[in-house]
């Protein structure tokens, strides 16, 4: 993927003000489709998240909602505009040093799971502080400590097929929370779950933003959302309306 070259407006971009998490300006993603077609996924979205924000994105299937996950993921590059997380201007890195980003500063939570299937819960957990370099020792004990977190401390040895859908998912945010990131990033969460279930772990993320954590939940679904203190609506490619959930 390449990096878009910066203006010299966007270099001499300030950082966020304090307390701000994540910060975009003016972000866009063109896709060229050939015979001089563009697709605008995005267009000039802006907005701040606080560290320690509850921030659900929602927007119906086409709205930019999951292209708009990938930018914040660092799963992909803007086309044009400007991103800050945790005070890095993000939209200007490397490939190397947005896989470094991925890696330190975001815990994904997917729809899928995403575990190995070969694998312990553990060994799932601990995944992101083998490729980080972590010693043995540290990282064993800081992947339990993770599993601790979301109630799964007797079932930490079992593999995914040994475990029902929810606790699944439970393993997915300890792997999340396991490198201490900036911030959760939850695509769909609940998607794979029964009402139930999902409600179970949609009162984890609750819990899990009481102890500090910033989280930012991307859904379609209006339930889900409500969860989130915020919600940013997406449609069309833009921020239709940013409200506060009481």
């Amino acid at each position: 993927m390449a990096t878009p070259v910066a203006s010299s407006a966007m270099r001499e971009t300030p950082p966020p003000r304090d307390g701000v998490i994540i910060k975009t300006e003016d972000l866009w993603k063109t896709y060229d489709m050939g015979a001089a077609i563009q697709v605008h996924a995005l267009s000039g979205v802006s907005f701040e998240i606080e560290r320690g924000e509850y921030v659900a994105i929602m927007g119906p299937s086409g709205s930019g909602k999951s292209t708009l996950m990938n930018l914040i993921g660092c799963l992909d590059t803007p086309t044009r505009g400007i991103y800050w997380l945790n005070a890095r201007l993000v939209s200007e890195l490397s490939d190397d040093e947005l896989a470094y980003i991925r890696n330190k500063e975001i815990g994904f939570v997917f729809q899928t799971f995403n575990l190995l299937s070969r694998a312990s819960a553990l060994h799932n957990v601990e995944l992101p502080l083998i490729y980080s370099g972590m010693p043995a020792t540290e990282r064993l004990e800081k992947a339990e400590d993770a599993l601790r977190k979301v109630d799964l401390t007797d079932r930490m040895h079992h593999k995914p097929n040994e475990l029902s859908g929810g606790q699944r998912q439970r393993v997915a945010v300890a792997r999340a929370l396991v490198n201490n990131p900036s911030i959760i990033l939850a695509d769909e969460p609940t998607g794979n779950l029964d009402s139930a279930t999902g409600e179970e772990i949609m009162a984890l993320f609750e819990r899990l933003h009481q102890g500090g954590n910033t989280i930012v939940l991307v859904t379609h679904e209006h339930d889900i959302a409500a969860h989130a203190h915020r919600i940013i609506h997406v449609r069309d490619g833009r921020i239709e309306r940013d409200e506060r959930v009481e």
